[in-house]
């Protein structure tokens, strides 16, 4: 069976209290995930070729292990000014509203007909949000796609930053 869902990006998320006992407490009010989909494979999805390719790679993946599959999209959030007269500018976050179209593609989408997946939606950086669903979800793997042409080249992949940093196992497909 598959389905989706979406989880906000824009969703509030506690902030740990530097006076606070434990730490950690922030932590647990966080909002719990399915656990149908826990040891499953995230896969990082924006629609471009390299991450059709990850996706491709990953329903495989989830397949071969019984398991479910997370599909990530990580929202642009657009900073606009707006002006309001005598006041001073104000920068106001405009939503990415492509998860919204991702998640009706895949739903219609018969490749996906063989996997039960979810489609969560989170916004910020790309290589902390996949590590985070990956460590809420306790994902045996991420999958992402290679980044293509100069601006990988000048700041770095989304790939090659992930894989230096990630907690668990990440897959490459080029």
């Amino acid at each position: 069976m598959a389905g989706h869902e979406f989880e906000p990006a824009d969703r509030k998320r506690p902030v740990a209290d530097h006076t606070a006992a434990e730490p950690l407490a922030a932590e647990e009010t966080r909002q719990s995930c399915d656990p149908a989909f826990k040891h499953g494979v995230v896969v990082g999805f924006d629609g471009s070729t390299s991450s059709e390719r990850a996706l491709a790679y990953a329903i495989g993946m989830a397949c071969r292990s019984g398991s479910g599959l997370i599909i990530v999209h990580v929202a642009n959030r657009l900073p606009t000014t707006v002006w309001a007269g005598c006041e001073p500018p104000v920068f106001v976050d405009v939503p990415d509203h492509r998860t919204e179209v991702l998640g009706l593609e895949l739903a219609c989408a018969e490749y996906l007909a063989e996997v039960p997946w979810i489609l969560v939606e989170r916004g910020g950086d790309i290589c902390h949000e996949l590590e985070e669903v990956g460590r809420e979800y306790e994902a045996d793997a991420i999958v992402v796609g290679s980044t293509h042409g100069i601006v990988g080249r000048i700041f770095g992949s989304v790939a090659g930053r992930l894989a230096k940093r990630a907690q668990r196992p990440v897959v490459v497909i080029p």
